[in-house]
């Protein structure tokens, strides 16, 4: 028997619930939060970062008032540009041109809504360093495919960890959800995990 509010996850991420499945925490439902996640004019990768995550909450905690409703945003920026999730090669391809042999940064907005509605949130920043990249290397990595949907054009968690020296910060918040920030705001909000009684 349930003894405490629903927990919804608002992403369609599949590694955003393995991610939560490592701590030891299940949504009991995922329902996606259907958003226009274009930057606004001028936003930085900051505050994008932040407004996706809390305009995904609140989308969802609307149908869901009852619920714990955890949503989160990873943006990758170059500076101050914020790069898209690449939908197709030739964007993936110029997102690892820009990246290759210089840092950038990571940032991952978290926010969870309690039921009632107070919406917590937190930006988690996170600094990787991507070496230089041969054509050969770029080649490879492009026929994998492992770029579609990916913010920035590549995924940490996958073969393009072998392009990453170095990391400062969340190596979660960078593949999605920052695993330590999450948990202190589902403790915060009074979320206890089913499995931690």
């Amino acid at each position: 028997m349930r003894t405490r509010p629903p927990l919804i996850l608002a992403s369609a991420s599949p590694r955003r619930l393995d991610l939560l499945a490592q701590i030891g925490i299940t949504p009991d439902e995922v329902v996606p939060a259907d958003i226009d996640e274009t930057p606004a004019r001028g936003e930085l990768p900051r505050p994008h970062a932040q407004r996706l995550a809390q305009d995904k909450c609140r989308a969802v905690a609307a149908s869901h008032p009852d619920a714990f409703v955890l949503a989160a945003d990873t943006v990758v920026a170059a500076g101050r540009r914020i790069l898209p999730k690449a939908e197709d090669e030739a964007t993936a391809r110029r997102c690892l041109a820009l990246l290759a042999g210089r840092n950038h940064r990571v940032f991952t907005g978290i926010a969870l809504s309690a039921p009632g509605g107070t919406v917590s949130a937190r930006v988690i920043e996170a600094r990787v360093r991507m070496k230089r990249l041969s054509q050969a290397e770029t080649d490879a990595y492009i026929k994998s495919g492992e770029w579609h949907g990916k913010a920035g054009g590549y995924a940490i968690q996958g073969r393009a960890a072998a392009f990453i020296p170095a990391i400062t910060g969340s190596y979660s918040g960078v593949v999605g959800l920052p695993l330590a920030e999450t948990l202190d705001l589902l403790r915060g909000a009074g979320y206890v995990a089913e499995s931690t009684h």
